[in-house]
C-alpha cells in the first residue's frame, strides 16, 4: 500500500494583518509614572536635617581623630535612619539624609587622609 502524501494549503496573507489606526486624542505609546514620586521639599528638608545632624556630632570633636570617629558614627546611624525612612517613611527626606551623611563622612576622612599622607601616621588609631 502506498503513503499518501499530505499538502498544506499555503497561508493566505504573508503576516499578520496591519493594526487599524489610533483613535485621535490618545497617546501613541504609553506613559510610565512613578507610584510614589520624590519632591524637593522632604529632599530639601532631608538635606537639611542630615547637615544639622552631623554639624552637631562633628562639633564634639576636639581634634581630628575624635571629630573623624564622632563623623563615623553620626553617619553610620544616619544611614540607618534613611533606610527606616526608606521602607517606611518618606523617601525624599531618606535621600536628602543618606546624600549629606556620605558627603560628610567623605569630607571628614579626606582630612583623615590628608593628615595620614603629611605625617605618616594613621590619625584614627
Amino acid at each position: 500500500m502506498a503513503d499518501r502524501q499530505i499538502t498544506w494549503p499555503a497561508p493566505a496573507q504573508p503576516g499578520p494583518p496591519p493594526p487599524p489606526a489610533l483613535p485621535p486624542g490618545l497617546p501613541p505609546r504609553p506613559v510610565y509614572r512613578e507610584s510614589h514620586p520624590i519632591g524637593v521639599g522632604p529632599v530639601l528638608s532631608g538635606l537639611a536635617a542630615g547637615t544639622l545632624w552631623l554639624v552637631l556630632f562633628g562639633s564634639l570633636g576636639h581634634d581630628l581623630a575624635s571629630y573623624a570617629w564622632w563623623t563615623i558614627l553620626a553617619a553610620a546611624v544616619a544611614w540607618l535612619a534613611a533606610l527606616v525612612l526608606t521602607l517606611v517613611g518618606d523617601r525624599g527626606v531618606a535621600l536628602g539624609v543618606a546624600c549629606v551623611s556620605g558627603l560628610g563622612l567623605s569630607i571628614a576622612l579626606g582630612f583623615v587622609t590628608a593628615r595620614w599622607v603629611g605625617t605618616f601616621d594613621f590619625p584614627l588609631w
